[in-house]
């Protein structure tokens, strides 16, 4: 009787460790740590309570990036993942993502359509979903009420097209010469709002990049000539390294940036009274255009508990998870459902300025801050024909004939 109790015994705890599934997930480390063990600790264990199903964060102090596809390559990567939308593209045509369509069909609580339409068009590829957005950014307006109250200048509003916008910002600057209207980083990143305002879009429906395009001309004109006419600045020319560093210099009135602003100027300007609002349309079009700067939960192909990873991911994209992420100012929720927030509704400059650029992201057009296979590598000739324009070193035909040629050469490698 002892030996087949013994025998019992093992084959229950067999049973046990077979049924045992560990989800490993993947992420940034430094705060990321210590946020992502709170919320596991919070939500996902006492969810999974009786599953079988385990859960482990593993951070990665270096190049993110770098790791994922080297372990999605080499087998070790964790079941779940960062995916962020700059770098995605050439990942998720790899063959090591896996899509998500059928696991979406079949949830009870997580469905495509409970995510903000512009995040999850970041992750998708021909119709197949490979990351369900965790949280995202867009770009704002956002001002210095004091110097826009010096000048007697109304503050910028989300009825300001680029006429109107422009106006108050040179207003402003001619307050003083050490002042300025707008913080102009030489970068795609912030201009390419602009430009998609005008009706740019990086690729044309033959996979080309058209520099002469008349709509990314227009906004180019427009974002050089603010800096040409003294309106606007580069960071960079008052010893800033950003836009949200030079906002909160006083120097300059407004800057184009993300909520990721705001944990600065709480820093850097805390006695600064500021502002948020939508970003400025085009006056033709009558469109405003936007960026969404947006990370993902992607999932292994390889991975050995597919299933049990699809469950810890619709728990990290909960919206009890949101909720909390929200609440602690961290990011913006993805969730459509989270749009109504009572957060949003609070009466401070923070939860302002969160839902401004909650409202961003299905404001005109929106498109993701990513370039297909060739991520930065797009962006570089354009952030240099910026940087040569704005310092005056070549005229805006000749700075964009150089960007072409150079464009060229990054999508014919």
């Amino acid at each position: 009787m002892k030996r087949i109790g013994l025998v019992l015994v093992m084959m229950l705890l067999a049973v046990s460790a077979a049924s045992a599934q560990q989800v490993r997930i993947g992420g940034h480390g430094g705060t990321d740590t210590v946020i992502l063990e709170e919320m596991i600790e919070l939500f996902i264990r006492p969810a999974l309570e009786g599953t079988g199903i385990t859960v482990q964060y593993e951070p990665i102090a270096d190049d993110f990036q770098r790791y994922i596809v080297n372990a999605l390559s080499a087998g070790t990567a964790p079941d779940l993942f960062y995916l962020d939308s700059f770098w995605a593209g050439s990942v998720m045509r790899s063959g090591t993502v896996e899509p998500l369509n059928a696991y979406l069909e079949k949830s009870t609580v997580l469905r495509g359509e409970d995510i903000v339409r512009s995040l999850l068009d970041a992750f998708t590829i021909d119709g197949q979903i490979y990351g369900i957005p965790k949280d995202f950014n867009t770009l704002a307006v956002f001002y210095n009420k004091d110097l826009f109250d010096y000048a007697g200048v109304e503050y910028p509003s989300n009825d300001d097209n680029w006429d109107t916008f422009y106006e108050k910002l040179a207003a402003v600057a001619a307050i003083d010469p050490d002042i300025y209207g707008l913080a102009l980083p030489p970068e795609y990143a912030r201009f390419g709002a602009l430009a998609h305002a005008a009706g740019f879009t990086p690729f044309d429906e033959n996979g080309a990049t058209d520099l002469f395009d008349p709509a990314f001309v227009d906004a180019f004109r427009w974002y050089t000539e603010m800096g040409l006419e003294g309106v606007g600045v580069m960071p960079a020319d008052i010893s800033q390294g950003w836009g949200g560093g030079a906002l909160a210099s006083e120097q300059v009135a407004a800057a184009l940036e993300g909520a990721w602003i705001l944990g600065s100027l709480r820093d850097e300007a805390p006695n600064m009274q500021y502002g948020a609002t939508l970003l400025p349309k085009h006056p033709q079009t009558g469109q405003r255009g936007n960026i969404i700067y947006t990370v993902a939960w992607g999932m292994n192909a390889n991975s050995p508990h597919k299933d049990a990873a699809f469950r810890v991911l619709e728990l990290l994209t909960s919206e009890e998870v949101q909720q909390w992420i929200l609440e602690r100012g961290l990011a913006i929720p993805s969730r459509v459902a989270l749009a109504d927030n009572p957060y949003f509704t609070q009466d401070n400059v923070e939860a302002q300025s969160n839902y401004t650029v909650f409202l961003g992201a299905s404001d005109g057009n929106v498109l993701p801050f990513s370039f297909g296979v060739y991520g930065g590598d797009w962006m570089q000739p354009i952030d240099q024909a910026l940087s040569a324009v704005l310092s005056k070193q070549v005229g805006w035909e000749e700075a964009l004939r150089e960007a072409q040629t150079r464009l060229d050469a990054v999508m014919q490698r």
